[in-house]
């Protein structure tokens, strides 16, 4: 009980380290110069941003004021100086630099690197777009690079499946950040090319700094991407970042979502397309030989065609004959294309992997490899099941 009374709460802790460093009149005023990371300006009008160097960082907050009287636009990479106050944000008990200025102090490492890569790049004509492949309209396998852990695999299976639940989705785990990263991804593609495990390939993740998506601004990615075979759909970051991925790959998406949506049509509204179609067609049909019939009117009653009203009523016949005929087969081709789309619908279904799993099936893999004999297993593999409902884990004995 006795140490209880001298205890003070978390929040006078905090007051009390705030106080000290607000009347630090050196914290007060103080020039500090770095590179910035993981920028956010937002909505409010405030800059949320961290400083760095190369063995340290701070956060920094500028509010809406001063970030109104400065003449650039900061961005990831940006070398600055920034001049404000260092306090504590008491709820959290983390100290930032309130910034009152902020000017610029040249281009970060990273930034500098990034822009002689595109540069080069671009002079060499990886960018152009005689280069880019057109994306399968409908696309059977889609295969998608990037973690397995992360929301960016399940917002495209969701999407896809969505759109076309006989679309199969090919992950092939990646890692998307750190060292080694961009090498990985590279083999990645190339595997994928080298088997043909895909009609089209999605490379992606989410959000974040330039140093979290610098494995997509690698040379050894983009030439991946360059010589793929397998057209690509490049879906990095937000919908403000650019990579090299994005210039280099054949379509950029800004979202992972969005990729699926580019890469999967939607095959309900293929359907209402078909419908819209034959519809159309018939109305054309029939606005035709009401225009016919009105012609043939015309000419039985002029005076000039009394005569040869014989001659002129046979070639009606003839002609109604020749659009009934007419009408006969579009309805027939019309019909076999139904069935023969009904036909292809069904037999996708039937194919589908998921359909077949519902049945009692799985899918047994080892390394990313589906086994079809015992002949490949020995004792110690370890195997990933994949049924319909999840994935479980089994070692061979």
């Amino acid at each position: 009980m006795k140490y209880a009374e001298l205890a003070i709460t978390v929040t006078e802790l905090n007051k009390y380290i705030k106080d000290k460093i607000d009347t630090d009149e050196y914290l007060n005023n103080i020039l500090v110069k770095g590179e910035i990371s993981n920028f956010k300006n937002h909505y409010t009008g405030h800059l949320y941003f961290t400083l760095k160097d190369e063995n340290c960082l701070v956060k920094c907050v500028m509010f809406k004021s001063y970030a109104q009287k400065i003449n650039f636009v900061p961005k990831d990479g940006m070398k600055v100086m920034v001049f404000g106050a260092i306090s504590v944000f008491e709820r959290d008990g983390v100290y930032q630099i309130y910034v009152k200025a902020m000017e610029e102090d040249g281009l970060g490492d990273l930034y500098t690197k990034y822009q002689e890569l595109k540069n080069k790049l671009e002079k060499e004509g990886m960018f152009l777009q005689e280069h880019k492949k057109k994306i399968p309209q409908m696309p059977k396998v889609i295969g998608v690079l990037t973690s397995k852990t992360g929301s960016v695999i399940r917002d495209i299976i969701n999407v896809s499946t969505r759109r076309n639940p006989n679309v199969y989705i090919k992950l092939f785990p990646v890692p998307v950040q750190g060292e080694g990263a961009a090498e990985k991804i590279a083999k990645g593609i190339q595997l994928m090319n080298e088997e043909k495990l895909a009609d089209v390939l999605i490379i992606g993740r989410g959000g974040g700094s330039l140093e979290d998506l610098w494995p997509f601004n690698e040379e050894i990615v983009a030439n991946a991407i360059y010589n793929s075979e397998i057209p690509i759909i490049s879906a990095v970051g937000h919908e403000t970042d650019f990579t090299i991925a994005d210039f280099v790959a054949d379509l950029r998406a800004p979202t992972p979502s969005a990729a699926a949506e580019l890469a999967v049509p939607d095959i309900y509204e293929i359907k209402e397309k078909i419908y819209t179609y034959q519809k159309r067609l018939r109305i054309s049909l029939l606005k035709k030989v009401e225009v016919m019939k009105m012609r043939y009117q015309k000419c039985i009653s002029s005076s000039v065609f009394k005569e040869p009203k014989r001659n002129i009523e046979e070639r009606y016949l003839k002609l109604d004959n020749y659009i009934k005929s007419m009408e006969y087969e579009i309805k027939n081709k019309l019909k076999q294309q139904k069935s023969k789309y009904v036909e292809i619908v069904a037999k996708l279904d039937t194919l589908s992997p998921l359909k077949t799993m519902t049945r009692g099936y799985s899918i047994v893999q080892k390394q990313g490899k589906i086994i079809n004999s015992v002949k490949e297993l020995k004792s110690g593999d370890i195997l990933d099941i994949k049924l319909v409902d999840g994935e479980k884990q089994a070692t061979v004995q």
